[in-house]
């Protein structure tokens, strides 16, 4: 069975952004692309004058309305459109399961858009198996040369790496999304100064310099492989020290995709997204690609 690049639609704009993001992906990657919504019925007393039926009938023109629109802007894009009961946040990670990714609207600072509201729109990034895009409606408004995936105006490819863990899962996603768009790849990672600057003692700047570059060689070792596997990506390194999640959101104001990584590890508090993560959906400002991993 293909797979398909799928997106949650649910009619606000962040949701519509989010499809024409993922169409230009789907074309970029050569895959169908499949809206879904997610319908789940309603109690007849919060609807007594339209009725469960009809409140359906009219969900069902948003996937179906959508992807007429979007086959007109690309024709060369396999679209189909489905409806699908239940809880969206239950809904959408087994979706995505058949999916090469799955793309949802995204509020920013307000958190996922739409059917996306709060904790169900961060437990869907949090259960999904596959990479999550969270597209804000902002692109939506961009010219094609601006936004398409596949342009030569080039913004870069961000992504957030730890060296200390690295993942060759998420490595391979951000190296793969530089090259299908012929755009650069700029690496950041963070690291912390030592004990001695949070408690105010003077610093040591040999020891900040020491420490700057050994991070710095990390940072480099980590990705000498990848640099000889897509030798066409021009590879930025930014080692700094600071928060990661600051760096990251810096850097997502220049980006055309933020990639960042999700621990699957499951604890006896539940499954969780990860602070830098965490941040970086509720701040970037571009597209934040969320990659699960061991």
């Amino acid at each position: 069975m293909s797979r398909t690049v799928t997106v949650g639609l649910d009619g606000s704009q962040e949701s519509l952004a989010a499809a024409e993001w993922a169409a230009r992906e789907a074309r970029l990657r050569g895959l169908p692309l499949r809206l879904v919504n997610v319908w789940e019925p309603q109690p007849y007393i919060q609807a007594p004058l339209l009725g469960g039926e009809t409140l359906q009938h009219w969900a069902q023109r948003i996937p179906r309305e959508t992807a007429d629109e979007l086959r007109l802007r690309h024709p060369d894009v396999e679209i189909t459109a489905d409806q699908v009961a239940g809880r969206p946040g239950t809904v959408l990670p087994d979706e995505a399961r058949g999916a090469e990714l799955l793309v949802l609207g995204s509020r920013g600072l307000s958190g996922v858009a739409g059917f996306m509201v709060g904790s169900v729109g961060m437990a869907t990034v949090a259960h999904t198996e596959r990479p999550v895009v969270l597209v804000r409606a902002e692109e939506e408004g961009k010219t094609e040369d601006e936004r398409a995936p596949g342009s030569i105006a080039k913004r870069p490819v961000v992504l957030g790496l730890d060296t200390e863990h690295p993942d060759d899962s998420v490595i391979e996603f951000a190296f793969d999304a530089a090259a299908r768009r012929a755009t650069a790849l700029h690496v950041v990672h963070g690291w912390n100064l030592p004990p001695y600057f949070a408690y105010g003692l003077p610093a040591d700047p040999r020891m900040n310099a020491q420490l700057a570059a050994h991070e710095a060689d990390s940072l480099a070792e980590t990705l000498r492989p990848w640099r000889q596997k897509f030798p066409t990506v021009e590879v930025v390194e930014r080692s700094r020290s600071g928060k990661p999640a600051n760096h990251l959101v810096d850097a997502s104001r220049d980006a055309s995709l933020v990639v960042v990584g999700r621990r699957t590890r499951r604890s006896t508090l539940g499954t969780h997204i990860g602070p830098v993560t965490h941040a970086v959906l509720h701040h970037a400002t571009s597209p934040v690609a969320v990659v699960p991993h061991d």
